[in-house]
């Protein structure tokens, strides 16, 4: 076994070695989540934690790593007698972003359950993971059904698997971490709750400090087992407080005026439902075991907050993550004088303290950036000198950016026919999970029984197989797999018209609203999204396609208008970014959305040029739709035109929104349908 780098070697990232180390402490705690950047010493300080975690003991021969001493009632190896133990070192497993159901729950032997009638299973990583530690890297591109089964397993201790009937539960008590880049996409917030801790990362700007990461760094892949060698009397005395303060945790008293404080800072940031409470008591009692102190004070509950809330006050993906320390320490204070209050924790120190932590000063989750709104500007874009020309200054005519309008509640749009691509809300799709369809042979493993079309396969063989009594023979060649259906997440590319003929009318803000409420649909729905925009001459891809909808909404916020309206241009690299994602991804089906009221101008035969651009989109079977953001008494109908080049179809800025009530229902469904 390779000799992990020591943890007290890492240098810097206070927040993530006291966030792990509260959860070694109390593993009640939930969990952390790490966001940040790569090369961050993520993987390296959750590996180096599993070798500070106390040693277990373990029922010999048991795969579910039952403790002697309180062996579970309900272990599939069971039942076990007490007695003596096999000591072993506390496992790390780590979580594949490609795997399996099966994979991380375990395996039922549905063919020997069905004909002999015996519970084969076959341990997943959960098991494995049981009185250790399960560590997720980009948990944020885990399915959402995976992270689903993971956080249940974590917040009930067990695990349960069940096929057709025939169920088996195991115990699953580890402690969670999950890393993400929130680059790559963000978790939806119910899922985000599930984490306990959250603690952002990021790599040190200091040049001493950076020059001490690399000389360690250097120093250990040299010398491994030397390195180590040289750290053992600090990683030791590291070793011995865990094992301390899990000593004195039982005995941390969590006084009344405490809980006040704890109930009220949850109260200030507005934070759902009372997990937040819990965890930040359960943190707070943690922090304290952890200083060796017997009473949780102010301070403790501060840190708490600190790592507890961050991940909680955001309620959408494009609300900025921290807190507001200033609010803290007002919410701290004000609860600081109610009845029963300890007066311990002043709350108001300079900065986020250590709770104790040996050490070990926590930054806390951030500096808290002001929430995205509405520009507040109100001046919008100026008019253009006339109307769809961009005016006389063609590209450099530029005008400054404009604040996006309130985002509203789209309507379903959908790719048409049947999709195979990964799970998600938007479009029809073959998946693992969803309402059952039909059956058909098993390709590999069974997962999903179909008991109906097994029984009906096997039926006619019984008398050749010699059917005795009341059971029924089956066999490998009987058995049918469920065909499901449910949705799968698309790839939204948009194609944003930012010319001068949208800033003129003072219309851009209303776009950007809509694309806005567009991207946050995408988010739910689980979607990649792109963006490319076209104004002056030419096109550009301001965001290539990236599950992050956040950094779409960004660099919408941030874009220029003015100049004239190349159409043409923006369908062409458009159709580039499709064809590139079409090689890195064919299962995922696009779904193209091009806002834009279709005045193209600029060149020889503008509106031709974009015509033969939108049908190269239709000849290859791509799904579109066209937000028509033309105003006015005369309206050419130039975007209606475009959706019929492109195969789609049109729907207006008003008709976009999900409680409009315009006639026909038009999405890019109906459009596929008439097709």
């Amino acid at each position: 076994m390779s000799t992990p780098y020591p943890f007290t070697a890492i240098v810097g990232q206070d927040d993530l070695r006291l966030g792990l180390l509260l959860n070694a402490v109390s593993p009640a705690v939930g969990g952390v989540l790490v966001r940040g950047e790569k090369g961050t010493a993520k993987s390296t300080a959750v590996r180096a934690l599993a070798a500070l975690m106390p040693r277990v003991s373990v029922v010999a021969g048991c795969r579910f790593s039952c403790d002697p001493a309180a062996p579970d009632p309900a272990c599939p190896d069971g039942p076990h007698e007490n007695g003596p133990g096999v000591p072993r070192a506390a496992r790390t497993v780590e979580l594949p972003v490609g795997a399996s159901e099966d994979r991380l729950v375990g395996a039922l032997d549905i063919e020997r359950a069905l004909s002999e009638g015996v519970k084969a299973f076959e341990p997943g990583l959960l098991a494995d993971a049981h009185r250790g530690i399960l560590y997720v890297d980009e948990v944020n591109l885990l399915h959402d059904h995976l992270v689903d089964l993971l956080l249940d397993a974590a917040a009930m201790g067990a695990s349960y698997v069940e096929r057709e009937g025939v169920s088996v539960r195991h115990a699953a008590r580890f402690l969670l971490v999950g890393t993400m880049n929130p680059e790559e996409g963000e978790l939806r917030p119910q899922l985000l709750d599930r984490f306990g801790l959250t603690v952002e990362v990021a790599a040190s700007r200091d040049t001493g400090e950076r020059v001490e990461v690399v000389r360690r760094r250097l120093a250990y892949d040299d010398d491994p087992a030397g390195f180590a060698a040289r750290w053992a009397e600090e990683e030791e005395a590291l070793r011995e407080r865990i094992a301390a303060a899990r000593l004195l945790l039982p005995g941390v008293v969590l006084g009344d005026g405490v809980l006040r404080q704890i109930a009220a800072t949850c109260a200030a940031f507005e934070v759902d439902g009372m997990r937040a409470d819990i965890v930040m008591a359960r943190t707070a009692t943690a922090l304290a075991a952890w200083a060796g102190r017997a009473e949780v004070t102010g301070e403790d509950v501060r840190q708490a907050a600190l790592l507890a809330l961050p991940h909680r006050r955001r309620r959408n993906p494009f609300d900025a993550p921290g807190l507001d320390e200033e609010k803290l320490d007002d919410a701290l204070r004000d609860a600081e004088g109610g009845p029963d209050g300890d007066g311990d924790g002043d709350g108001g120190g300079d900065g986020p303290g250590p709770g104790g932590g040996g050490g070990l000063p926590s930054q806390g989750g951030g500096p808290d950036a002001p929430d995205r709104g509405e520009d507040a500007g109100g001046d919008g874009p100026e008019p253009a000198p006339a109307a769809g020309s961009g005016g006389a200054g063609g590209a450099g005519a530029e005008q400054r950016p404009v604040g996006a309008s309130e985002p509203f509640r789209t309507r379903m749009l959908s790719v048409p026919g049947l999709g195979e691509g990964t799970a998600g809300r938007r479009s029809r799709a073959r998946t693992e999970h969803g309402r059952t369809t039909g059956a058909r042979r098993p390709e590999g493993a069974l997962t999903k029984l179909h008991l109906a079309a097994t029984v009906r396969a096997a039926a006619p063989h019984q008398r050749a197989r010699g059917r005795s009594g009341r059971g029924l023979v089956v066999r490998r060649d009987d058995l049918r797999q469920a065909a499901r259906e449910g949705r799968e997440g698309n790839l939204v590319l948009f194609v944003v018209d930012a010319s001068g003929s949208m800033a003129a009318r003072r219309r851009m803000g209303a776009v950007k609203g809509a694309v806005l409420s567009l991207l946050l649909d995408a988010y739910q729905r689980r979607d990649k999204v792109g963006l490319v925009t076209f104004r002056g001459t030419g096109a550009e891809v301001a965001l290539p396609p990236t599950s992050s909808v956040d950094a779409a909404a960004a660099r919408l916020e941030s874009l220029p208008t003015g100049g004239r309206t190349p159409l043409a241009a923006g369908l062409l690299r458009a159709h580039d970014v499709l064809r590139v994602e079409r090689l890195r991804d064919p299962s995922r089906r696009p779904l193209l959305v091009v806002v834009t009221d279709g005045r193209a101008t600029g060149g020889p035969e503008p509106v031709a040029l974009a015509a033969r651009a939108g049908r190269l989109h239709a000849a290859e079977g791509t799904a579109s739709v066209v937000v028509d953001c033309e105003t006015g008494v005369v309206r050419l109908g130039l975007a209606a035109q475009l959706a019929r080049d492109l195969g789609g179809t049109a729907v207006t800025l008003d008709e976009l929104r999900a409680d409009s009530i315009a006639g026909l229902v038009k999405d890019v469904t109906a459009a596929g349908r008439a097709a």
